[in-house]
């Protein structure tokens, strides 16, 4: 079989000066791509370099995969950026690996997911979204603390843009403890991500992501990942600083050192919104856990294959599993599903 790996690599040269730093943080790094084709080569299969964007489109017409690997983040701040490739893909008949259009550009919207794994009770934090303004703000700094109060929502909260990945945009900042540091913050985002930005009460508890591979009833739980701050601490925020210095930062345990009825919940509710989302063939579902209750964060149905960093990789390393094992059983459920 011909396999064509769709992906978005990272510049060499740095962010513009007038963008955030972590604006190509979702795009990877040659090495996942040539893990992942040594991989698929093991196996027998022929692989072409597809790319993303225009390059995407040229090469996956010139080369005629029999199967696409969608790595594709897309560029820019649509929220339908990650769709584009299964877009395009399903246009032209070809068939791909993971979640359709659909799920990608429901799953990247925070808000939307949230709502929607909801409607399958699952449990999330209370929230509200604040939409970005499309010329500069000039309002009253005031007018933010009665959208707290009206809102009903109680400090600390948690601040996010609504449309990304890879932690962009959460740093520690984000965590609000103070009612003057509210305003200021959502329209440093607001500038920064060109997009609606996402206030939840902030869960005090464990941060813990799930991976699920498969389809339907096949669907299951291949282990989940609880990280651990190395100075613990009751305001502990899974950032983007956290993220970038991570061995310093944190621990990783899987399985998460949690009662086994917590982890049955957290099973359950992570297979939850796998289904109600739509996801296929693998993703990564992440949650904050209180009081033995799993509260919803946000779906990865594009999660990190770097066999290094990434959490679902790292899932894998923890339970004793080759990385080898790991894409194998994410492409099988690829080829079962479409009866390749």
């Amino acid at each position: 079989m011909k396999i064509g790996i769709a992906f978005d690599l990272k510049p060499k040269s740095p962010a513009p000066a007038n963008a955030p730093d972590d604006m190509y943080e979702e795009f990877d790094n040659l090495d996942t791509i040539e893990a992942l084709a040594k991989v698929f080569r093991q196996r027998g299969h022929e692989v072409v370099s597809l790319g993303g964007g225009r390059e995407f489109i040229e090469a996956v017409l010139k080369s005629a995969p029999d199967l696409v690997f969608n790595l594709s983040e897309g560029h820019g701040i649509s929220r339908s950026r990650e769709s584009r490739v299964p877009a395009v893909c399903e246009m032209l008949n070809i068939p791909y690996c993971g979640s359709d259009p659909l799920t990608l550009g429901l799953a990247l919207d925070k808000d939307l997911a949230r709502r929607t794994v909801e409607d399958a009770d699952v449990m999330i934090a209370p929230g509200i979204v604040l939409q970005f303004p499309e010329q500069k703000y000039d309002g009253d700094m005031s007018e933010f603390a009665s959208m707290l109060t009206e809102s009903q929502l109680t400090l600390p909260v948690i601040v996010k843009p609504t449309c990304e990945g890879s932690s962009k945009g959460i740093r520690n900042k984000c965590l609000i403890k103070n009612a003057e540091d509210f305003g200021p913050t959502v329209i440093s985002l607001w500038h920064d991500y060109k997009q609606p930005v996402l206030v939840e009460e902030f869960i005090e508890g464990h941060e813990v992501t799930v991976g699920i591979t498969g389809n339907g009833s096949s669907a299951e739980v291949f282990g989940a990942l609880q990280i651990v701050p190395r100075k613990p601490t009751r305001e502990f925020v899974y950032s983007l600083e956290v993220k970038r210095d991570w061995k310093n930062q944190v621990e990783y345990a899987s399985p998460p050192k949690l009662p086994r009825e917590t982890l049955n919940a957290l099973d359950n509710a992570a297979l939850a919104a796998y289904d109600i989302l739509g996801c296929r063939d693998f993703a990564r579902i992440d949650f904050r856990i209180r009081d033995g209750i799993p509260y919803f964060l946000e779906a990865n149905p594009l999660p990190g294959l770097n066999p290094d960093t990434g959490d679902i990789c790292l899932i894998a390393q923890l339970q004793g599993v080759p990385y080898e094992a790991l894409i194998g059983k994410i492409l099988d459920a690829a080829i079962a599903r479409l009866g390749l």
